[in-house]
């Protein structure tokens, strides 16, 4: 296979690219033109029908086995809609209890985290990872650099992943069997990779998995505790996310969990066919192998949105949220991303991981939010987006304020 390598690695980068299955923002958001956002949605009749709408067909047209939508109203109301089957051998229907691999969700906490430790002091956000790591760590001058709060925002110049004749291999065999293709990130081979790493020439932000890799190392690192040891103390204790974790086999939904199938990846499987979970290596477990249901995601965006009677957690989690770098469209915050479409302002995060995809979205001026979880890998993912566009103009309708035209 290795004489393969060479002719095949620019053919290899442009099929990363194209079907990155670990996490991202590349999902696509399909936006309603205005005049659908204007639907109103007066009531939870009209909401089920709204969803209904939406999500049935992707059930109906086998783009996913199951599908469930939760949704936060601006009166706090939490409502979950559940589509299709859990896992296509045992045809039970999903429901706001199911637990789904939610990829890149897990950043979200990273994020958190990382807020609460520069609160604590125990962080700063200009901290650099000459710093951050172990004296004599081998590091490029790039790399030196790298400062945290550019870690938390995708902005440091890493790649998504590095593109290596090893992770080209994996992947090509990732299109066939759906296996992991970063089962050979560990540690020692990420910061190896810093160790000759040069950033752009002209750096923006760009999604990257092993750059909060790096970042969950740190917090561990500084605060002496694994991510889920931080997880649980600081976030999924206080906020009682009881069916959130990194180790879902120690939840008591796993069992009945939604299994993972094909979706638009891997390419050559089938779509509908179960694919394999994936494990992930030390230094990516904090930012991709988390497992939730839409029950607690609607309780972690409530607690963005409305407080968790904390206020020095309220202050991390408001702060995570705070856009760090303006930008025509997916303005980086900590983590989420803020994008205004037709006058209105969304906070979103986006997972895609094996046979999964995910969706958690805030309104911050409106308090509403949006969950999807899919288990299928599916580019479009644009439900949420729809559902707080149509909620936020409605509501703006009722409080009589002119929405602004869509493109």
């Amino acid at each position: 296979m290795s004489s393969i390598y060479p002719a095949a690695t620019s053919l290899g980068a442009v099929l990363l690219v194209l079907a990155l299955s670990a996490c991202g923002t590349l999902s696509q958001q399909q936006i309603d033109p205005p005049e659908r956002t204007q639907y109103a949605i007066a009531n939870p009749g009209d909401l089920r029908t709204q969803v209904d709408a939406l999500a049935q067909p992707l059930i109906d047209g086998k783009r996913t086995p199951g599908m469930v939508v939760g949704v936060l109203s601006a009166d706090g109301r939490k409502q979950v809609f559940g589509y299709g089957v859990s896992d296509s051998l045992s045809g039970i229907r999903p429901d706001g209890e199911t637990l789904f691999a939610v990829g890149s969700l897990s950043k979200g906490l990273v994020g958190n985290l990382a807020a609460m430790l520069v609160q604590d002091g125990l962080l700063g956000w200009d901290d650099d990872l000459e710093q951050l790591l172990p004296a004599g760590t081998p590091l490029s001058e790039d790399a030196r650099a790298i400062t945290l709060l550019q870690l938390a925002t995708h902005s440091a110049g890493l790649p998504r992943q590095p593109m290596t004749p090893r992770t080209l291999g994996y992947f090509i065999e990732y299109l066939f069997t759906g296996n992991s293709f970063y089962r050979h990130f560990d540690q020692a081979y990420l910061l190896d990779y810093l160790a000759d790493f040069s950033k752009p020439r002209q750096v923006a932000p760009q999604y990257s998995n092993i750059g909060y890799a790096l970042l969950s190392h740190v917090l561990e690192r500084r605060s002496g505790k694994s991510i889920d040891e931080l997880a649980a103390e600081r976030i999924l204790g206080p906020l009682q996310l009881s069916n959130t974790s990194y180790q879902p086999q120690q939840l008591a939904g796993y069992a009945e969990r939604a299994r993972g199938h094909a979706g638009d990846q891997p390419k050559f499987i089938r779509r509908g066919r179960p694919v394999p979970d994936w494990q992930f290596s030390d230094i990516l477990h904090g930012s991709a192998a988390l497992y939730s249901n839409a029950d607690d995601l609607l309780d972690y965006a409530a607690a963005h949105l409305h407080g968790s009677g904390d206020a020095q957690r309220d202050a991390a989690l408001r702060d995570s949220l705070r856009v760090r770098l303006e930008r025509p469209r997916e303005a980086p915050a900590i983590a989420w991303i803020v994008d205004t479409i037709h006058g209105q302002q969304l906070t979103y995060q986006v997972g895609l991981v094996a046979g999964y995809s995910s969706y958690l979205g805030l309104d911050s001026r409106h308090k509403t939010a949006v969950v999807v979880l899919q288990n299928s890998f599916n580019w479009s993912n644009s439900i949420g987006h729809r559902l707080l566009l149509r909620m936020a103009n409605s509501l703006d309708r009722q409080q009589g304020l002119a929405t602004a035209p869509g493109p």
